[in-house]
């Protein structure tokens, strides 16, 4: 028989392995990027809201498992999504649906009926998302509970020092404040569930969940809790918004965001899922495709964010046929969209992934300065640089001019990255003179998008 104390060993071992994977998130000295354990580090996340209501141990475990194949470090779940959660062991999250009831049951075994509460289920998914090199980005309440006053003055306070107490030296959880809401309304409870959380739990990273086509910095940049900025870009067509609306134009609010001071890094939380119609809710609108959700990532990312968040419509919300509550006209099982063909989008996400991070990834910078002949919308050109590397992303793969400025070195190694596959294509080695046009493969249209890679020729790598 295994004695106890060498089952509390490996119990030890196993916390002690998990953590080492993911080390302590930091914000970068330069205020632009983050850090994990000391080490750059790029968010690529998954939006995965309802998982803990949807899904049980063995499928949680198939979900993780997946999304740390193809590269993805980071998913954003909702906690409560109502204040009447329940998770797949239909154990409910709250006392009478108060959130400053927390309902907790003596101990945690999922095979002993009424044991294994909403909050021990919680506790295992984030210790597996770590064993898998996960970070878990929590929204503590859905903005929907502020707004009906679930969540309000009288009872934040209780429940955010709950979440604080329970996760808050958990190394691999990341706090997402808000919830799909409006930064201005509720502020005071959202302020204080950000206070609460930060005052017990400081050195886990904080941010704010906006509502669509809005950001965290133009309501909380300056509060001292929110540690970086979260964009949502969202769900809606260029066809769909006004003249003077951002629409899908999601670097905007990098260049928003990093134009503010202090510094702090920003992301896009939120952008367009792959199969989701154009605006969500309108039927006869197309889905948004693979060649979309690559344009939001490589657009984010050139204009300076940190990392990327992906979604997909049928995972987001863990939909299989017959469930309750289903949004956004799904037609595939969760568990078909994790990967191509249902989802191709999903694996080509790592892609952005591998290029940054095979450069020196904190001294890169935008520069839209390098692109001579620009356009607007879909051929608009996003670049950014190092100091001896750059990088210009086009999505329809049209031509363009490149001033090659004062990087790099005096020859230049240029080459073609597919965001689609990975792949390297070769372009030559020349001196670095003045202006350079450059001409992607195929031919120009929406989702011929291709990433031109410079370096200096005389660099080692």
């Amino acid at each position: 028989m295994v004695s106890r104390f060498v089952l509390a060993g490996l119990a030890a071992l196993l916390a002690t392995s998990a953590a080492a994977q993911t080390p302590p998130l930091s914000v970068s000295a330069n205020h632009r990027y983050l850090e994990a354990g000391g080490k750059p580090f790029f968010w690529l996340g998954d939006t995965a809201w309802l998982l803990l209501s949807r899904l049980n141990r063995e499928e949680t475990e198939h979900y993780l498992s997946t999304r740390q194949r193809q590269g993805f470090n980071v998913v954003q779940v909702m906690v409560l999504h109502t204040n009447k959660m329940t998770n797949r062991y239909d154990a409910p999250a709250l006392v009478d649906g108060d959130p400053g009831r927390p309902r907790i049951t003596p101990g945690k075994d999922p095979a002993k009926t009424g044991e294994y509460d909403y909050w021990d289920h919680l506790d295992w998914v984030v210790e597996r998302a770590a064993a898998h090199g996960i970070y878990v980005a929590m929204v503590p309440a859905w903005g929907d509970l502020a707004m009906e006053r679930q969540l309000n003055e009288k009872n934040v306070e209780s429940y955010g020092r709950f979440m604080a107490e329970r996760y808050g030296k958990a190394s691999n959880v990341i706090w997402l404040n808000g919830g799909d809401t409006r930064s201005e309304m509720r502020a005071a409870v959202w302020d204080a569930l950000g206070t609460t959380i930060k005052k017990i739990a400081p050195k886990q990273l904080m941010t704010f969940h906006p509502i669509g086509r809005t950001t965290s910095s133009w309501q909380w940049h300056q509060a001292p809790w929110l540690d970086f900025n979260m964009f949502q870009s969202g769900h809606r067509s260029y066809a769909q918004e006004g003249p003077n609306a951002i629409g899908e134009d999601s670097w905007r609010y990098v260049e928003q965001d990093l134009a503010r001071t202090p510094p702090k890094p920003t992301i896009d939380g939120e952008p367009s899922y792959e199969n989701i119609p154009h605006g969500l809710h309108e039927q006869s609108q197309p889905r948004w495709q693979a060649a979309d959700v690559r344009r939001y990532a490589w657009w984010g990312v050139m204009a300076g964010a940190f990392g990327h968040t992906y979604g997909e419509n049928h995972v987001m919300q863990m939909f299989v046929a017959g469930s309750k509550d289903a949004n956004f006209e799904p037609n595939q099982r969760w568990d078909t969209s994790l990967t191509a063909p249902g989802a191709p989008g999903a694996d080509q996400m790592r892609h952005v992934r591998t290029l940054i991070e095979s450069r020196p990834m904190l001294e890169r910078v935008p520069d839209q300065a390098m692109i001579v002949d620009n356009g607007v919308r879909y051929d608009r050109v996003l670049a950014s640089r190092g100091k001896r590397y750059a990088f210009a992303y086009t999505y329809t793969g049209r031509p363009f001019t490149l001033k090659l400025g004062a990087t790099l070195g005096k020859q230049v190694k240029a080459q073609w990255y597919s965001p689609r596959d990975g792949g390297f294509t070769p372009i030559g080695v020349f001196a670095k003179r003045g202006e350079r046009r450059f001409d992607p493969p195929g031919e120009t249209k929406p989702g011929n998008d291709w990433v031109l890679v410079l370096d200096d020729a005389n660099a080692a790598r």
